[in-house]
């Protein structure tokens, strides 16, 4: 049986009770009363209380229903988009199969780590991202608010993309599919293509002309996309009837966006490898190649792949966890959780390069054609002569291995002039090597292989439900990292605040739906995450090893889980994953600096992208994204530190503890802040069944005692209710 199993937490409630018998003899029938009332702060009931473990009080806070529910929540929530269009690009750019193994190395010592950190203070303080921080230290109460808007500047443009993938999955119900040919143009004479169209692609041009309707620049607004408004209009009302509820609404809905997913890569995966020239993509994309593993950048991609593939920072994996029970064994979760989705990781790269490698061969074999046409026009006009082709080779019906054998001959023969005769080597490594990622390889690469998919429209419904579910599990986590943290702090309803929330974040993101939002999604991606994610992350890990305390935190999961957790995660709490933290701050930043800073944007007369710099505008809204992130950290410490806001409705300090209950009592606790006590708003007050110990706070001493592991007897802390009995009456 598991150490934490209940039968085994009664024989250490019997231990704890037999060794202070003698101090509990005299109890009487005041304190037997004042056991079973209600948690009580400034005179009003507090709803959402935790109660001693074996009393007969239901925990109202709500709470998962099934531990599959919260695993597939926390699964939905950090396998996102980024599984399916990221991982399989950095794979391919940064040394195929060998990127896996930085990939395990950055996960082990950056990803688990700190996973298991936030879902340990959520599942202990059983509050979101803000009152999980102002616990911890009131000081740093900033980084629970620099979560949520974080978590708000990605909710606005992650819905987008679900807005995006709405819009195909509707037009998928059409044999052909609308992005299979390019449209037709007619004038007075005749009909000709459409000239941008021919000049990149069916597929490109569908999704840069028809699905966004794009502008030349950023600077050209365009006026709104209608179609794009109504599919971010869908997209909001569905996160809002999901989140409407919290977790009781949205955890059924885990069921499906979590699971589906993961019926449409099997499905994918086992289409693609029937398909021809899957087998090579999967080669190309497990061909390590070493020598790339040993530059920094392949590291510092890695590590950054880690950081937002678990959603670290963004306070959902904190939220999620406070609906936990106490004793639930975290660390198993944060194991399980972070290899589901580097499994994910790798089941997604498996069909994105099959499905590549079938794209490949299907170009491949047009090139091969066409240029084994252009060979031949050659041959007829002299320009090459018959006698250099092997007389055993056909060029009406070639094969790959014998046009390479005929291109390698006429390079050879020609050497001088083969540069005017514009053959192409129709290789499949070249068409492979063409790294797509994001929104490129989604609505643009997939898109144009499933053209060529037996039953088309059935994969393109598919893919982009699945896409949809992808995008919906991870916005539920992201909507709870928000709504979570400001419930606890300011006991607002739900139900209101996620309708408000989910209105706000739609009349904003219609700066997304413009005709030059695709350049906006691009700003945000590049600028409203990346470092203050990273700020925030470091000040968590900081928080808990250097203000909390490394000893007394292990000391709390000890008490938490039941047994000791290994030490391992003490050195890279407490070393290891801080020193990372900041290299990669530092290369980020760095990293940033040498990046001019600038988009991608399609230019109609060129039909191509081109690279423009930012206007000086727009440098400006880069910049306000990532100081109004982290803004919150410095604003709240300074403010807490010199006392600049008076809370005279309730002291920062006036909250004492007592066997489990909370009641306000004007007490001067002055002192370390790294108490548990001090400087706790009522509103954000852990529910405090923890330690089973007795301690007393010694009458007029300025700071706490603590408990002989260190801790602060937070459970039992004895309030001075009767401040003249004798401390032998205790």
């Amino acid at each position: 049986m598991p150490k934490n199993s209940k039968v085994v937490k009664r024989e250490l409630d019997d231990d704890v009770t037999e060794s202070v018998k003698d101090l509990l003899s005299n109890e009487d029938s005041a304190d037997d009363a004042f056991k079973t009332s209600e948690l009580i702060v400034d005179g009003q009931e507090e709803k959402d209380t935790d109660v001693e473990e074996g009393s007969e009080v239901e925990d109202e806070r709500p709470a998962w229903s099934s531990k599959l529910q919260y695993i597939l929540a926390q699964v939905g929530f950090s396998v996102g988009l980024g599984n399916v269009w990221r991982f399989p690009y950095l794979c391919q750019k940064n040394g195929g199969g060998a990127y896996l193994l930085p990939y395990l190395i950055l996960l082990m010592v950056i990803g688990i780590p700190l996973f298991f950190l936030e879902l340990s203070v959520g599942q202990r303080i059983r509050r979101g991202s803000i009152g999980v921080w102002n616990y911890i230290s009131p000081k740093l109460g900033g980084i629970g608010f620099a979560s949520c808007v974080v978590c708000y500047f990605v909710a606005l443009y992650y819905n987008v993309i679900i807005g995006w993938s709405l819009f195909y999955f509707s037009q998928s119900f059409q044999q052909p599919l609308p992005w299979d040919q390019c449209p037709l143009v007619k004038n007075a004479s005749h009909t000709f293509v459409e000239p941008e169209c021919e000049q990149s692609s069916a597929t490109t041009y569908y999704w840069y002309r028809e699905a966004l309707n794009i502008s030349s620049s950023i600077s050209e607004s365009g006026g709104l996309n209608w179609k794009m408004t109504i599919c971010l209009l869908a997209a909001w009302v569905m996160v809002c009837l999901a989140m409407i509820k919290g977790i009781q609404s949205s955890g059924k809905i885990i069921y499906f966006s979590s699971l589906f997913p993961y019926v449409v890569l099997i499905c994918f995966l086992i289409r693609a490898l029937l398909l021809n020239g899957s087998i090579d993509g999967i080669r190309h994309m497990f061909t390590p190649k070493l020598e790339i593993m040993l530059e920094p950048k392949v590291w510092r991609e890695a590590a950054t792949q880690v950081f937002f593939a678990l959603g670290l920072g963004f306070g959902g994996v904190i939220a999620f966890s406070s609906y936990n029970k106490r004793d639930n064994n975290c660390h198993f979760d944060a194991v399980l959780v972070s290899f589901i989705n580097f499994f994910t990781s790798v089941l997604a790269t498996l069909v994105v390069f099959a499905v590549l490698g079938f794209k490949a061969n299907v170009i491949n074999e047009k090139c091969i054609t066409q240029n084994s046409q252009t060979i031949m026009k050659f041959l007829k006009m002299g320009n090459i002569s018959q006698d250099i082709i092997p007389h055993h080779i056909n060029l009406s019906a070639v094969t790959a291995e014998d046009y390479h054998l005929v291109y390698d001959i006429i390079q050879k023969v020609k050497e001088e002039e083969f540069p005017a005769l514009h053959l192409n080597s129709c290789k499949i490594e070249e068409e492979l090597n063409k790294a797509v990622q994001g929104t490129g390889l989604a609505f643009i690469a997939f898109t144009e292989a499933m053209t060529h998919f037996p039953a088309s429209p059935f994969w393109s419904v598919m893919f982009f439900l699945m896409l949809v579910n992808l995008g919906l599990g991870s916005m539920f986590g992201t909507i709870e990292g928000i709504v979570t943290p400001i419930v606890d702090t300011f006991k607002v309803r739900k139900e209101i605040l996620t309708v408000i929330c989910c209105l706000l974040a739609f009349c904003i993101g219609l700066i997304f739906v413009q005709r030059s939002g695709n350049y906006f999604v691009t700003m945000f991606d590049d600028y409203s995450a990346t470092l203050p994610l990273l700020i925030v992350v470091i000040l968590e890990n900081i928080a808990v090893c250097f203000v909390y305390g490394i000893d007394k935190f292990m000391e709390d999961l000890k008490d938490m889980l039941g047994f000791a957790p290994s030490r391992y995660y003490y050195y890279m709490w407490k070393y290891v994953s801080p020193l990372m933290l900041l290299s990669l701050l530092i290369a980020s930043v760095v990293n940033m600096g040498l990046s001019p800073p600038g988009y991608n944007a399609w230019i109609e007369d060129k039909a191509s992208e081109e690279f423009l710099s930012y206007p000086t505008w727009g440098l400006v809204v880069c910049v306000s994204l990532v100081v109004f992130a982290i803004l919150p950290v410095p604003v709240v410490f300074i403010v807490r530190r010199f006392n600049l806001i008076d809370d005279s409705s309730g002291n920062l300090a006036s909250v004492t503890y007592k066997r489990g209950r909370v009641l306000n009592e004007p007490v001067n606790l002055e002192g370390d802040d790294t108490s548990l006590i001090h400087g706790k708003i009522s509103s954000e007050m852990p529910s405090p069944n923890f330690g089973k110990n007795i301690y007393r706070k010694q009458s007029g001493s300025p700071t706490l005692d603590t408990a002989p592991n260190g801790r602060y007897g937070i459970g039992y802390l004895m309030a001075d209710i009767m401040p003249d009995m004798p401390e032998s009456d205790l």
